[in-house]
């Protein structure tokens, strides 16, 4: 996410981390990154709220101890990532009218951070010119390439070249601190991406042995590390609620409170009764197809969380909107989009009314005040627009500013078969555990082996808390 509103600025912070890191002051460049990070964030607060955006549940970027402090609260090991472009050269080219149009094309250097629960901080760099000069691509376009394929891949061939495209990112995403990840499957690893970065399925990746991240590692995502004290902060809160309402049914002895089995009031939306929206900017509107097998999957999950599914003409904006604010997990089963088509907002597809076109847009979440413990969208669709991530930064921002600690969301609409049986294994598994990054990485697992294609199980990713 660069700190200015138009791609082709320069992102000052970034310049002066490439500086530090040249300098070999490599954890000085680290707390440059989160500052970067944080005006990012008061920048789309601002932009959407206006002046009081830039102080609405904010909180100073965090310092070098800060960040290992943050490490070991989460009791994850952070891996933080941050690119570098070569401003010059795309600005030549687009000069010269040749190359592609996005600066994402020209990044030329990765920083990945790895910061253990114990406080360690580590750091490696990766060259990213050789994929210009040696493969012909850059690792934006291979990112966009993993993401066709895998929406598209039932031939052989497509599989096949998705497959080796996984390993090629594996190559520049995790191999390189492979040795700095922990070796217990059950202990967490929390990625921090950038930009195109939180597109990638890291889940999926595939390794030399031929096997996944999730098969090695209990993941999770965040938008940065600041946003990790604010999601823990969110969250204390959360659990002493719980810990009371047990309590007082005379359950306190447990170490955890089974979100599923206390009281709590559960939101579940689906198979709304679809919106117009214009799907290309300056087109007119157009309503949004339903997507197949939502009508089932909320009544499945509502019957899990022991409530009524919220459906059809019933799921308008304001109804939802109303319900929000006193829910302790919601569930929505119906299209958010994660655009970043110029002049259209991520938006979240409800049913519309008189009053209402029915968009749920990231303006109507920053000015929530939401208590619910976890949030899941099933319906993301970020194959839209450029490749540019933003889409996913704005909207797990915008429910972590509104109060929100966890947000569950797909980077693709993944087969409704698939879907459903994966949605009841992490819901099975959260009544069970408390834990959603070990209930997330358990639905995975089990839907791989029914369904190994990774577009059916790898389309989810848990940003915030465990």
């Amino acid at each position: 996410m660069n700190v200015f509103a138009n791609e082709g600025q320069p992102d000052i912070y970034r310049g002066f981390e490439r500086i530090l890191v040249i300098q070999r002051r490599t954890e000085s460049a680290l707390e440059v990154a989160e500052q970067g990070r944080a005006k990012a964030v008061e920048h789309l607060l601002a932009s959407r709220l206006g002046p009081e955006g830039k102080c609405h549940g904010s909180v100073e970027p965090p310092s070098l101890y800060k960040i290992k402090q943050i490490a070991k609260a989460q009791n994850s090991t952070l891996v933080y990532y941050s690119l570098i472009y070569d401003y010059q050269q795309f600005y030549e080219m687009s000069r010269l009218q040749i190359g592609l149009n996005t600066l994402y094309a020209y990044a030329t250097e990765l920083f990945i951070w790895v910061i253990s629960p114990a406080g360690k901080v580590s750091f490696r760099q990766v060259d990213l010119q050789s994929l210009w000069s040696e493969d012909n691509t850059s690792l934006a376009g291979l990112v966009r390439s993993v993401r066709e394929l895998i929406n598209v891949g039932y031939s052989d061939r497509e599989r096949l070249l998705c497959r080796q495209q996984l390993q090629f990112l594996y190559q520049i995403l995790l191999e390189p601190i492979a040795d700095l990840l922990p070796q217990d499957p059950q202990k967490r690893v929390t990625i921090i991406p950038q930009d195109f970065l939180f597109l990638v399925p890291f889940a999926a990746l595939i390794d030399s042995n031929g096997q996944y991240p999730i098969e090695k590692h209990t993941l999770l995502t965040a938008p940065s590390i600041q946003a990790l004290e604010v999601t823990h902060r969110q969250r204390k809160p959360i659990v002493e609620r719980e810990l009371a309402l047990q309590t007082v049914g005379g359950n306190s002895s447990l170490d955890c409170s089974p979100p599923l089995e206390s009281p709590q009031e559960c939101l579940v939306v689906g198979n709304p009764t679809m919106p117009s929206i214009c799907l290309e900017f300056g087109e007119p509107p157009v309503q949004l197809l339903q997507i197949p097998g939502t009508q089932l999957e909320a009544e499945a999950i509502a019957q899990v969380l022991q409530t009524q599914a919220i459906t059809g003409d019933r799921a308008t904006k304001s109804a939802i909107l109303e319900k929000m604010r006193s829910a302790d997990i919601i569930h929505l089963a119906t299209h958010a989009f994660l655009d970043d088509i110029e002049g259209l907002q991520s938006a979240i597809a409800l049913a519309p009314s008189p009053n209402n076109h029915g968009l749920l847009n990231i303006n109507d979440i920053l000015h929530l005040n939401l208590q619910a413990e976890l949030v899941v969208l099933s319906g993301c669709d970020t194959g839209r627009g450029r490749i540019w991530g933003d889409g996913v930064v704005e909207l797990s921002q915008a429910f972590i500013t509104a109060g929100v600690p966890s947000l569950l969301m797909s980077l693709w609409l993944p087969p409704s078969s698939s879907n459903l049986d994966f949605m009841k294994e992490f819901y099975h598994q959260f009544r069970q555990t408390c834990d959603k990054a070990q209930s997330l990485r358990t639905a995975m697992l089990t839907t791989m082996e029914q369904y190994p294609n990774p577009r059916e199980w790898a389309a989810f990713t848990l940003i915030g808390e465990a």
